[in-house]
């Protein structure tokens, strides 16, 4: 077995950017020890997760949620010293975030939270941002790997912080490509070319980092992935499940989710995440349009599953197979009855007490629940948009 020393760096998860970041690692001296869940055919592939930090003292690691970083650390077992520092990248949001740095420390090593920003190609060219939050010792001994991948290192604050910023800036991006979908399909179905809306963006206050990546791959509908629908709607999800825990509406992201759900219902799951314009494009290679829409209905009967719960039970994975969404009736049939007994008043003017339908028996302190995502707020945990998201495509974190 080759000897450990400062130069060698650990890296675990060889998708889209961990694969990259090994390269870039190599490219800047560091010579670097691999492991993926899936074996691949990588230099100094280890065989296994405790064999990387038996090799190495700083080891970077890209999953995909939490349920895959809890994995990883009961894979390294009592191989962590007090000399290994052990940088979490992955998005998985605050509450898994400390929970990991905790099983970290328990076993004598340090930990930092450094969620990073940039797709595939800022990954391949070494420019992506890290946002670290953590100790300084922690920091100064990973620093020189972080600055050999990335063009800035931004620092947050303590363990948690970083994870939480990430999750935010991922609500923007969500948000603003759905938006640029809309945007996009009014200006296309009005006969004007889009070509010339996009140009327009070029020279509006409009105009961001996401619209220079996004758009152009809008109109030329290329949708390989740099950054996947599925790992998105994750991070929606995350989002949503802070806010909740704030008391927080956030009525803009939990729309975007409910789009996002019916794009993983078409089967655009491992496409980028722009590719929720294709709603709006009409080409023959396009996949069959799903057999009912993405509403989340209401599960109310339903207990909350105990996995479901923030802590030290690993959470359930983003990796797991989605379920079918449930199906709708295709027969015809005519329009429902309104039902006096379960209709809800309206809310712009509630109706005089003679004609007022009886609302169906809730319990006490809970709010009347829309089968479609709403905003999200401070309700049990069985009845949030999140959860009942996360029930369906098994996608969720451990928050």
């Amino acid at each position: 077995m080759p000897k450990k020393s400062r130069k060698n760096v650990g890296l675990i998860g060889l998708g889209i950017i961990g694969s990259r970041v090994a390269n870039g690692l190599r490219q800047g001296g560091f010579h670097v020890y691999v492991w993926n869940r899936t074996p691949r055919a990588a230099p100094n592939f280890v065989g296994s997760a405790r064999q990387v930090a038996e090799l190495c003292d700083i080891i970077q690691i890209f999953v995909a949620d939490a349920q895959a970083l809890f994995d990883v650390l009961e894979a390294f077992g009592d191989s962590l010293t007090p000399s290994h520092v052990i940088i979490c990248n992955a998005t998985i949001g605050p509450e898994a975030t400390l929970e990991a740095a905790r099983l970290v420390r328990d076993r004598g090593a340090q930990f930092l939270d450094a969620p990073f920003t940039g797709s595939k190609v800022a990954a391949q060219d070494r420019e992506l941002v890290y946002y670290v939050g953590g100790e300084d010792k922690a920091f100064e001994a990973a620093e020189p790997v972080l600055k050999a991948t990335s063009k800035a290192i931004v620092r947050i604050g303590k363990i948690g912080d970083a994870a939480t910023v990430k999750v935010a800036t991922n609500m923007i991006a969500a948000v603003t490509v759905q938006t640029l979908a809309e945007a996009y399909a009014i200006v296309k179905d009005s006969g004007i070319d889009p070509r010339t809306f996009s140009e327009a963006i070029k020279h509006s206050a409009a105009r961001s980092g996401i619209s220079d990546l996004k758009l152009q791959k809008i109109l030329d509908r290329d949708y390989e992935p740099h950054f996947s629908l599925k790992h998105m709607f994750k991070d929606v999800q995350l989002a949503i499940h802070i806010a909740n825990t704030l008391d927080i509406d956030l009525p803009a992201t939990t729309a975007a989710a409910g789009v996002m759900y019916g794009g993983l219902t078409k089967g655009w799951a491992d496409l980028d995440f722009s590719v929720l314009a294709r709603a709006y494009q009409k080409e023959p290679d396009a996949l069959p349009p799903a057999s009912t829409a993405p509403a989340i209905p209401a599960r109310t009967e339903e207990k909350p599953n105990p996995e479901e719960k923030a802590g030290p039970t690993p959470p359930a994975s983003a990796g797991a197979p989605a379920p079918e969404a449930p199906k709708a009736d295709t027969a015809k049939a005519e329009p429902p009855k309104a039902d006096p007994s379960s209709a809800q008043p309206p809310r712009q003017e509630p109706a005089k007490p003679e004609a007022a339908p009886e609302k169906p028996v809730e319990p006490a302190g809970e709010k009347p629940k829309s089968p479609e995502p709403g905003p999200a707020n401070n309700q049990a945990a069985e009845h949030t948009p999140f959860v009942r998201l996360r029930r369906w495509f098994g996608t969720g974190a451990s928050n």
